[in-house]
């Protein structure tokens, strides 16, 4: 079990950790009763951080950030001689919680997406975990939550039994939500992006191979390229160029961020 603290990746303080210690913190979190904001961030994540200073504040205030996307664990490895043997990829670390939680009788309550991929996420939750505890399950309402909606939710939530809280709402709004409802729900809060449609069976995954290689988001852009060419074209080329500033210390990358004021975001 690897836990060896936060590391500045342009400005981005992202956890050097392994599978077992991020299942073990949020299980521990669960446990606790305690508030936590856990998300798992690729490329396009890191950069949402560096390109709004909000949400920079955000991330740099998350529980745990675990390295996504394999450019980011080799950026980690690189820049900071941690030797990470894997990265933590969201739709893995979502079964291995799930699968935790299985074990030890926590309640997961499912937040975000649409009810039709709920449906699929839950019965293939029950198939491949029999006895999961599935305290609930609401889609995302598509735009910016009120703040009675924000507090009718939270009250579902913690109303409901669960001890974890999973969020499938797209990066960076899943981050928002997680960052807002840590400390109203109590429990850990962990912003999953693309493991909803994935585990549901809606959305191809990348071969193991292109994963392996920090090729996934080739695949994902070939499957969805009108929505996704922004991301990957523009984002990819100025997260090479930052760390490059950065390895060479020509830039220094601030962790402060500013207070975020708006409203939580859904979806």
């Amino acid at each position: 079990m690897r836990q060896l603290g936060k590391r500045n990746i342009v400005g981005i303080l992202i956890d050097a950790v392994d599978y077992e210690a991020s299942v073990e913190f949020i299980a521990r979190a669960a446990r606790e009763r305690r508030g936590a904001a856990i998300s798992a961030l690729a490329v396009h994540g890191v950069m949402t951080g560096v390109l709004d200073p909000m949400h920079k504040f955000r991330l740099n205030h998350f529980d745990l950030l675990v390295p996504d996307g394999q450019p980011v664990r080799w950026v980690l490895n690189w820049l900071h001689g941690i030797r990470l043997a894997d990265r933590v990829y969201g739709p893995n670390l979502t079964l291995k919680v799930c699968e935790r939680a299985a074990a030890e009788g926590h309640g997961i309550y499912l937040y975000g997406s649409t009810s039709e991929i709920l449906a699929a996420l839950r019965q293939s939750l029950q198939q491949r975990f029999p006895g999961i505890l599935i305290s609930g399950s609401e889609p995302s309402k598509f735009r910016r939550l009120t703040a009675a909606e924000k507090s009718e939710l939270a009250a579902r939530i913690v109303g409901s039994g669960a001890s974890i809280t999973l969020v499938g709402l797209g990066c960076p709004r899943q981050e928002s939500f997680a960052f807002e409802f840590r400390e109203a729900l109590s429990m850990p809060v962990l912003a999953v992006g693309a493991a909803f449609p994935f585990i549901a069976g809606h959305i191809a995954q990348a071969p193991v191979w292109m994963q392996d290689r920090g090729l996934e988001w080739l695949f994902r852009l070939c499957a969805e390229p009108r929505r996704l060419w922004r991301r990957y074209l523009y984002l990819n080329p100025a997260y090479v160029f930052l760390v490059a500033l950065q390895a060479s210390g020509l830039s220094q990358f601030t962790t402060e961020g500013q207070l975020p004021v708006e409203e939580v975001q859904a979806g």
